[in-house]
Formats: C-alpha cells, structure tokens, sequence
C-alpha cells in the first residue's frame, strides 16, 4: 500500500509526473524541488492582501485568495479557489492543489497536497503528502524527523522498510481524517478513509478504512475542601 495509486486518486492532483510508477509514493519528496524547479512558471492570478508576502517564485492560480500576514515563500505553486489564511506560512518547495485552505498558524515545507485538502488551524506539514478531501484537525503535527539520527522507517519489525531519507513527514490518503492535536511521528501512512481520534499519537501504517481510537482512560473524583 506504499505507491501512490494505493493512496491517492492521481487525477486530483495537476501534479502526478512527480510520483514514478510502482515506486514508493515518499519518492516523490525528494523531487517536489526539482519538479518545480523545471516547471513552476511565477504569476500571481490571485486576490492578494497588501499585507501578505509573497516570493518571487510562486505561483498562484485564480479565484485563490491570500489573507493578510501571510507569508509565500516559495518555490510554491498554489492551485486555483484556494484560501491561504492570516498567519499562514508556506515556505520552500510547496505544491498546493485547487480548492485547499490553509489556515492561521499553518507551516507547509516540501510537501504537496492534492485537491481539496483542508490544512485549516495550527497544523505543520513537512516533507509529506495529503491526498484528495484529506482533513487535519487543530493542531494536527505531522513530524518529519526523529530524535535520533537515521534514515526514517516505514512500517515495523520484519516488515520494516528504510525509506532513505532523513525528513520524511507522512503519507495522508485520500479522505483520510485526522483528529485535533493528533501527532503522526515520521514515516507514518494513512490509509484512504482512515480516521485517527483527536489527541493520537501514531506511528506506523494504518490501513485504507480503518479508525485509530484514543482510549485513554479518564477519571472523575469528587473535589474536596482543600482542592
């Protein structure tokens, strides 16, 4: 379930020659640079505030709209019908589908979303890639690199796999939701109509239309005098 064809519907993205075929989809990380380098063509089709910042190398696509306070970096291509919100921050190497949100205090950093995606409050997208009508709850992490140092693994124990890379966020299938405060530790994937319950902490792979559920225990006592 590591190609991009089991993730994602690639005609939602304008985007697919990045992915190669058969291959692992975390592939295509490594060449969001080079594709943009040799594709991205800098024109601003959209309604930017006067107090938003955007990059000499960005593309925005029409009926986009770019709030103020936000920030596009750049290398990006931003698709059309997209809202990038107050206080976003898009920086380098960045494709974003058409019809996406990206919200207050969101960072996107080498990733590509597809059509669609809904990145809409405090969240960080780095080095992954979020497939058609993929959701991040508030404050949604997607962790691109582990505390030790290494190549990230997908997967666990004899079904192991070394990915190569060094930052490596996740892969969010097609309708995939993840939960508030949910945190996807490096080389995570998610299936397409997956769930992950808010305040998750995931590692690993979950399959195509499966639920993560949080259930952590909680405990109601009486409160006293003295408390």
């Amino acid at each position: 379930m590591y190609t991009a064809v089991d993730l994602f519907d690639l005609s939602q993205t304008e985007h697919a020659p990045v992915f190669a075929d058969d291959a692992p989809a975390w592939e295509a990380l490594p060449r969001i640079a080079g594709y943009l380098a040799a594709k991205l063509q800098p024109a601003v089709h959209a309604t930017v505030s006067p107090q938003a910042l955007v990059g000499d190398h960005v593309f925005l696509g029409e009926g986009t709209i770019v709030e103020p306070g936000a920030y596009i970096e750049g290398p990006a291509i931003i698709g059309r019908n997209c809202q990038i919100r107050h206080g976003a921050y898009v920086r380098a190497n960045v494709i974003v589908g058409d019809g996406c949100v990206v919200g207050n205090s969101c960072e996107l950093k080498n990733a590509l979303l597809f059509n669609d995606c809904q990145v809409s409050h405090f969240n960080y997208v780095g080095d992954s890639i979020l497939g058609h009508h993929a959701h991040l709850g508030a404050g949604v992490v997607l962790s691109n690199l582990k505390s030790i140092s290494g190549n990230i693994v997908v997967g666990q124990a004899e079904d192991a796999v070394d990915t190569g890379l060094r930052k490596f966020g996740a892969l969010v299938g097609d309708r995939a939701e993840l939960g508030c405060n949910s945190v996807l530790n490096p080389g995570s994937i998610i299936g397409r109509d997956s769930v992950v319950y808010p305040n998750t902490n995931w590692r690993g792979v979950l399959p195509a239309n499966h639920i993560v559920k949080n259930r952590a225990q909680q405990e109601v006592v009486e409160r006293n005098a003295e408390q």
